[in-house]
């Protein structure tokens, strides 16, 4: 058997939600299932990037281009929401989200090109893969997708490397600084906390950046804010080492790996009660409503505030963090191809 798949966005060392999703889910089916010879296709712009990885002997390195593709395997595998232009036997394709659809957070030209790759991919799919039961309703609300075409599979969670250090007042947050993950409003509740606590962003900037950059240069607890970057798997298991609470105040997520990846480091979580995070969270976290600046500021008070409420949500969350393996995400993954060439 041969399968395809679209391995262009598990290149690079500042990997997103996508990159994790596709690196953890290309090495994890070849080595699960040496008998099959896999095919890892990469689009030209990053093609060069793939001859500096060691892959598993059963994967062999293919060039993705409008002319040239997968058409001898028995299945390609889109791995974020888009088909090749040329022709392929059969067609599994993952949507993580669509808020691109559905709230303003890009700009109009990105989302005109990913309104047009997301309805093709859809369209010519056999099945869809969805990460989570809200993007799955989307996929039926803003593309029409017939239900019985969609197969729920959730994500995992990437191990880091924590570290045995002792918990410092710090409220961490992981993620793009950009506009849909709502970072002024929480930088506006952060506010209310006492000056010994500190506010930590973590992340690479996007879309809005500078008016969140804006918001804490105009804070008066800007001494106490932090704007790292992007950060390594490695410095980001620091922070989620020496973290105290995880604020994760978003208005639309897919799915939301950082929540899972702060409750298996141990830290209470605070997030949204929209769209995929009380999927995602179930009762291991506070869930609190993202447009309302002073439920946010009440939600980090009450955490700051009661050392055993924080722990009540470590172990809710430690124990939520078990149900979520790539290995589980690979052997359903799997399990969809069986039943799409039988």
């Amino acid at each position: 058997m041969k399968v395809a798949l679209d391995a262009t966005y598990s290149l690079g060392g500042h990997l997103s939600g996508v990159g994790i999703y596709s690196r953890s889910l290309l090495l994890g089916l070849a080595r699960t299932h040496p008998e099959v010879r896999f095919e890892f296709w990469y689009r030209a712009q990053r093609y060069l990037r793939c001859w500096s990885e060691v892959l598993p002997s059963n994967v062999r390195r293919r060039l993705l281009i409008n002319a040239f593709g997968p058409g001898t395997a028995e299945l390609f595998h889109g791995l974020n929401q888009r088909l090749p232009s040329t022709r392929v036997r059969r067609a599994v394709v993952t949507f993580h989200d669509l808020f691109v659809l559905s709230g303003e957070y890009s700009t109009p030209e990105f989302r005109a090109r990913f309104a047009a790759q997301a309805r093709e991919a859809a369209a010519r799919a056999d099945r869809l893969i969805a990460v989570s039961e809200y993007t799955r309703s989307q996929l039926t609300s803003l593309l029409g997708v017939e239900p019985s075409r969609i197969q729920v599979i959730h994500h995992g969670i990437r191990k880091l490397a924590l570290q045995p250090v002792p918990r410092e007042k710090v409220v961490l947050t992981v993620g793009a600084v950009q506009k849909r993950k709502n970072l002024a409003r929480l930088v506006e509740a952060f506010e209310a906390l006492s000056s010994e606590w500190q506010l930590v962003l973590a992340g690479s900037t996007g879309y809005g950046a500078s008016d969140i950059l804006a918001r804490v240069e105009a804070s008066p607890a800007r001494g106490r804010i932090r704007v790292t970057g992007y950060l390594t798997p490695e410095e980001l298991a620091r922070w989620y080492s020496r973290a105290s609470i995880f604020a994760f105040p978003s208005l639309d997520e897919g799915f939301g790996m950082p929540v899972l990846e702060a409750m298996e480091a141990g830290i209470p979580v605070i997030t949204s009660n929209r769209a995929a995070l009380p999927e995602v969270a179930g009762d291991a976290a506070l869930l609190v409503e993202p447009e309302r600046t002073e439920a946010l500021a009440d939600a980090l008070c009450s955490l700051a505030e009661s050392e055993s409420r924080r722990h009540q949500l470590q172990q809710q969350g430690s124990a939520r963090a078990k149900f979520f393996t790539w290995e589980k995400a690979v052997r359903e993954t799997w399990d969809l191809y069986r039943d799409v060439l039988t």
